[in-house]
This record gives structure tokens, C-alpha cells and sequence, in this order.
């Protein structure tokens, strides 16, 4: 399966907007989403895409409740809609 990066932002966004204002996801979700059986190869480009939604501000990633970017926080973090 071929998964564009426009299709993983329209999945990311779904996730978002599919959750309560206060509830955050992560981006295995997302990828689990795009492709069950073969998520794993997917979540370098999932975090990618969430770096671009987050400089959009299209969505927030956080890391232990702090904001943090999401290409150089190291280990798991959660995507969530935009903290206003």
C-alpha cells in the first residue's frame, strides 16, 4: 500500500477532530489506521507530517504534557487538535 503524505495529514486530522478537545492520540493510531497489518514502517512518516500540521498549527504534540516538536522529541509523544 502506497500511503502519500497528504493521506496521513487527512488521517492525522480525522484522529484529531474525532477526539475530545482535551484527549490526545498517538501516532501509532494514525498509522494503525493507514495500515493494520504493516503500521510499523509508517510512523517516521506519520511523525513527519505531524511536524508540518504542527508548524501549520493544525495540530499540537506534546511530550509528558509539554509542547515539544515533533521530529526531535525523543521517545513517544501524543498528537492532540491545537492547544489555544
Amino acid at each position: 500500500m502506497n500511503t502519500t503524505d497528504d493521506r496521513i495529514a487527512e488521517t492525522l486530522l480525522d484522529l484529531a477532530r474525532s477526539r475530545d478537545a482535551d484527549s490526545s492520540f498517538c501516532p501509532s493510531d494514525a498509522a494503525r489506521a493507514l495500515n493494520p497489518d504493516d503500521w510499523r514502517p509508517l510512523l517516521d512518516r506519520v511523525r513527519m507530517v505531524a511536524s508540518r500540521l504542527q508548524r501549520d498549527g493544525l495540530i499540537s504534540v506534546t511530550q509528558s504534557g509539554k509542547a515539544v516538536d515533533a521530529l526531535s522529541a525523543k521517545g513517544p509523544i501524543r498528537l492532540s487538535r491545537p492547544l489555544h
